[in-house]
């Protein structure tokens, strides 16, 4: 159609590259939606080693005014480490009015943010943390570096200063890390700051990589950054079931807050 429409950055996470599954079925249900790569693509960093979120700014800028976007504001979703950066859009961009955040972190992981003369240092993995089954998959549950301790505070994305709107999107089964105690983490800071500008969805049995729905779901897979078999915990039919349902839920959650 002619438009305009809702306008949606789609990020994903460790894995790096363009991947644009679901930027493709978010605009098979009347979405403008611009699937952002953000290292190991064409010009950009091969390794995540730090972020700027200029980039992310010129990205919500550049799709804000495109002429088939409705506007005033954009949304964002991401899984992984691409959740946690919709959280750091939502609080530092006025653009960005609306952020889903899959199975993300509330602390900035792995790579420095940079925003003009802010820097969120990223929490690293600790690997003598990691375990090892007999079948060669690698645990890495308690690998991250604790967000609660006070000393990896200036780690925590402020997203108390976040003017739009917030869906947490968790399994209860993830096992690539704590998703359910960030998701309460980043609850209790918005609470604590007097915000009810959020929804949680939280399913039980699910794993780590809740994607649209009949996605092939694996309870192991490799890990770009690692190059080993990781678990992203989960049961097939809770998992399909999280899929199914939250699918249905994000689109409500951008269409209600973005037009």
């Amino acid at each position: 159609g002619d438009g305009p429409f809702p306008g949606v950055i789609d990020m994903y996470g460790d894995e790096g590259g363009l991947i644009e599954l679901r930027s493709s079925l978010l605009a098979t249900h009347g979405f403008a939606a611009l699937s952002l790569p953000y290292f190991d693509f064409e010009d950009l960093p091969m390794v995540l080693k730090e972020l700027k979120l200029e980039y992310f700014e010129a990205a919500a800028r550049f799709l804000q005014r495109h002429p088939k976007v409705k506007g005033p504001g954009v949304g964002v979703i991401g899984t992984g480490k691409g959740a946690e950066l919709a959280l750091s859009m939502i609080t530092f961009l006025p653009e960005v009015v609306a952020a889903v955040s899959i199975s993300g972190c509330s602390s900035n992981t792995i790579a420095d943010l940079h925003y003009g003369e802010t820097t969120l240092p990223g929490l690293r993995f600790d690997m003598k943390k990691v375990s090892v089954s007999d079948s060669g998959v690698f645990d890495i549950f308690e690998a991250l570096d604790d967000p609660m301790n006070p000393a990896n505070s200036s780690s925590v994305i402020p997203i108390e200063k976040a003017e739009g709107h917030l869906l947490l999107v968790v399994g209860e089964d993830d096992r690539m890390w704590k998703s359910s105690l960030y998701a309460e983490l980043a609850i209790r800071r918005l609470r604590q700051h007097g915000k009810e500008n959020f929804q949680l969805l939280s399913y039980p049995g699910a794993g780590h990589r809740i994607d649209p729905p009949s996605t092939p779901f694996c309870q192991v897979a490799m890990d770009r950054v690692l190059g080993v078999p990781v678990r992203g915990g989960g049961e097939s039919k809770a998992h399909a079931h999280a899929q199914e349902h939250s699918w249905g839920k994000i689109q409500e959650f951008l269409h209600l807050h973005l037009g």
